[in-house]
C-alpha cells in the first residue's frame, strides 16, 4: 500500500496543478467575492470530488462509462452550467464595477451565478470527465486484495488535500492582488476574461468526445 501511495501522490499533484474549470472559477470568485468566496468555491469543488470518488468505488460511475445517453446528458447539463456562470461573470463586468464584495450589495452583484459553494460543487459534479477520471485513475493505485471503497476514499482524500492546498494558495495569491486587480476598469476586464474562459470551457465540454 505504501508503494501505491508513493506512486499516486506525484501523479495526483501534477493533475491538481493543471488549470481547468476549477482554476477559472476560483479565480473569478476570488476577485469577485474575496478570499471567503474563493474558500467556499474550493469546498464545493472538493465535495464534488469526494462524491465522484465514492460513486466510482461503488460502481455508480460505470453508468456514465457505459451509457452514451447518460454521459451526454450529464455532459450537456454541466457544459450549460459552466456557460451560464461565465455569462453571469461577463454581465457583472457591465454593472456595478465598483461594488464592494464584502457588502451585501457587492456579494449579491458578484454571486448572481449562485452561492460560491454551489458553483464549485455543481461545476465539478456535473462534469462527467471527473467521474470517468476517478473510475479509470484511482483503481490503478489500489493494490490487489485491498478494500476498494476504503482505499478509494483514502486516495480521494489525498487528492482533495492536494487540491485544497494548491487552490487555497492560489486563491490567497489572487486575493493579495485584489487591490490592483479590482480597480473598476481592471476588474471589469478580468471578469470578462474569466467569464469568457468559463464559457469556452463549457463549450469545449459540450463538444468534447470521450
Amino acid at each position: 500500500m505504501t508503494a501505491s501511495l508513493l506512486a499516486f501522490i506525484p501523479v495526483a499533484l501534477l493533475l491538481t496543478l493543471l488549470p481547468g474549470a476549477d482554476t477559472a472559477l476560483v479565480t473569478r470568485n476570488a476577485l469577485a467575492l474575496g478570499l471567503p468566496g474563493a474558500r467556499w468555491t474550493i469546498l464545493g469543488i472538493l465535495t464534488g470530488c469526494l462524491i465522484h470518488a465514492t460513486a466510482s468505488a461503488l460502481g455508480l460511475s460505470a453508468i456514465l462509462a457505459t451509457s452514451a445517453r447518460a454521459y451526454e446528458t450529464v455532459k450537456l447539463v454541466g457544459a450549460a452550467y459552466l456557460v451560464w456562470i461565465g455569462i453571469q461573470a461577463i454581465r457583472n463586468a457591465q454593472g456595478a464595477p465598483g461594488a464592494d464584495p464584502s457588502t451585501a450589495l457587492g456579494m449579491t452583484a458578484a454571486s448572481r451565478g449562485g452561492h460560491p459553494f454551489m458553483q464549485g460543487f455543481l461545476t465539478n459534479i456535473l462534469n462527467p470527465k471527473v467521474a470517468l477520471f476517478y473510475l479509470t485513475f484511482l483503481p490503478q493505485f489500489i493494490p490487489t486484495g485491498a478494500p476498494v471503497l476504503r482505499t478509494s476514499l483514502l486516495l480521494a482524500m489525498i487528492h482533495n488535500v492536494l487540491g485544497f492546498a494548491w487552490l487555497s494558495l492560489y486563491a490567497r495569491f489572487v486575493d493579495r492582488l485584489r487591490g490592483a486587480l479590482t480597480r473598476p476598469a481592471v476588474k471589469a476586464w478580468l471578469e470578462r476574461v474569466t467569464g469568457g474562459a468559463l464559457v469556452a470551457l463549457g463549450a469545449r465540454l459540450a463538444w468534447d468526445r470521450r
